[in-house]
Parts: structure tokens; sequence; C-alpha cells
């Protein structure tokens, strides 16, 4: 890995710019869903909990108390053109749909990726307690969003639950290969949950592997998404107190992937933040406390941060 530069160095902490929030550190102890192995979007790896991700029928939640305001206007973050990050342009994905479940036949619908085809989308994976991920996702891409415009990024989202289902893994690419008024964004950053067995736990990042075929080609993006990823890695562990997932990525809480079409397709440094399992009952437990949820988007926005101003 490539050191990381404190936030104090990275210019975060001058100028009132901290994105730590009250709390600290979140609680001890370790805490594709998302596209990862063990559930997740399309065309995740065997072992997902059901076909497409997620539990066998279930229907996403409406969240929990607490959750960041859905209302894509509201702006608590003052004038963007400020602070460290103004001119950086950060595209935010969260992961899956609230509506997914209600359009199976769209969802399923196979896209190019690349290197093969693959579902749309899926409804995502949920804790057993039925919080979906796809509630999940919206809510630490919103605390996210306010915390980098509070910094002074640009940020867009792929979709605000605005819309049926979807977007498609291919369409939240090119969303990011568009932004910025065509120039592309700086940074994308897909939000997800795990989907795995209990006693799997803690958080990964997954990086795009090099390929070279058909419409994919992940060559100009590698290293800048390696280094993008290494840095929120490192962040979230230190705003959440989460561990590095102790069942895939060999204690580095990274995770290459040549089989994601979101990454496949990007043109601009891309990763997925797979913040925890919530089929463990000890990450699902974070995973569904706003608290944590938040000290996670901070994480994730100190990463990118830290990542955009070299």
């Amino acid at each position: 890995m490539t050191a990381v530069v404190p936030l104090a160095a990275a210019g975060l902490l001058a100028g009132g710019w901290a994105l730590a929030g009250p709390g600290g550190a979140g609680p001890g102890g370790p805490p594709d869903g998302g596209d990862a192995r063990g559930g997740g979007p399309a065309g995740a790896s065997p072992g997902t909990s059901a076909p497409g991700g997620g539990e066998p029928g279930a229907a996403p939640s409406g969240g929990l108390p607490g959750q960041a305001s859905a209302d894509p206007s509201a702006d608590p973050s003052g004038d963007p053109s400020g602070g460290p990050l103004a001119g950086k342009v950060v595209v935010i994905d969260p992961g899956h749909n609230p509506g997914n479940f209600r359009h199976p036949d769209e969802i399923n619908k196979q896209v190019d990726i690349g290197t093969n085809r693959k579902e749309c989308d899926t409804t995502g994976t949920s804790t057993r307690d039925g919080y979906a991920e796809a509630a999940f996702t919206l809510d630490v891409s919103h605390r996210l969003r306010d915390a980098l415009r509070r910094l002074g990024a640009t940020v867009e989202l792929t979709h605000d639950a605005d819309r049926p289902f979807g977007p498609c893994i291919d369409e939240r690419a090119r969303i990011g290969n568009l932004a910025g008024g065509g120039k592309g964004a700086d940074a994308v950053v897909s939000v997800h949950a795990d989907g795995s067995a209990v006693g799997n736990r803690g958080h990964h990042v997954i990086l795009p592997g090099l390929v070279k075929e058909g419409a994919a080609d992940t060559a100009p993006i590698v290293a800048p998404s390696r280094r993008l990823g290494e840095r929120i890695e490192a962040e979230f562990a230190r705003a959440t107190g989460s561990a590095p997932a102790n069942y895939l990525g060999g204690g580095t809480g990274l995770d290459v992937r040549k089989d994601l079409g979101g990454l496949n397709l990007s043109t601009v440094p891309k990763v997925f933040v797979e913040c925890g399992n919530m089929q463990d009952p000890k990450d699902a437990a974070l995973l569904s406390d706003a608290a944590w949820r938040q000290k996670a988007a901070q994480g994730i926005a100190n990463g990118v941060g830290t990542y955009l101003l070299g």
C-alpha cells in the first residue's frame, strides 16, 4: 500500500474543514451486499445469499430513525465553491435502488460489461431484521454527499431513489464517465454492504483489475483507483474503528475484481466500498446504527479528500 497522507498534512483539518464528527471512532472491534463476493449486484461471485443478491423475498425497508434527509435539494453545506476540494467532481453511486424488487424483469435484463453480459442490477442484500442494503447505501450516500460538499467538492449521485429501478450497472459507469459536464469525475465511489456468511466481518474496498476486452479497458484507471481505494480503506478504518474484512483481501481491506461492470466500464478512478456484512449480526448492528453510518460516511469522505489533494 502507498503511504496514507495524514488529514492534517492533506489540509483537510485547516480552516475548519475537519470531517471527524462527534464521538470519535466507532464501537470497538471489527464491525456486493454490494457487488462483492458473498452477495450483491449483478453477477456477484458464488456464495450469494439468494439469486441476484440479497435475502430471498427481501423488500427494502424505509430505513431507520435518524437517517439523513432524502431531499436532494437539501444542501446544509453552504457555498460549495470554497474549501480544499473546490473544482473537484465526485460521483457517489448508491448501490441498488429501493424500487428494484418491484421490477424483476427490468433488473434481470442483461447488459454488456465488456468481458461478458450480466443483469442490469439486483435488489441487494439486507440484515436479518429487514434493513435493506438499498436503504443503507442511500443513507450513507446522502451523508457522504453532504460531507464532500462541505469541503467544496461538486457532487453528483447516480440516482437518489428518484427512478423506479436501477440505473443499470453500465449506465452507472457512464454517469461517472460523463460527470462534470462531460469531462468525467475526479473520483467515483460506489457504496455497498456485503451479504456474506455469519462470522465474516469488517469492511473492504473493491478495486478494478486490469481488463482489456470488448468495451472495457481499465488500464488507465487501475493505478489511480488503487490509490483512491487505499486512502478510503485507511480513513474508513480510522473513522469507524472497523477492521479490514476477515474473509477476503488477506487483511488488507482491499479486493481486486475483474467481473464487475461498474468498474470494467469506468474510464475514471472508481472503487466500491463494502462497509460491512449485513448477514453477520455484529456487523448488522453497526450498519443499522445512524451514528455509525455517519462515521462511515465521514471516513469515506476523508479518504476521497486525501486522494484528491494528492
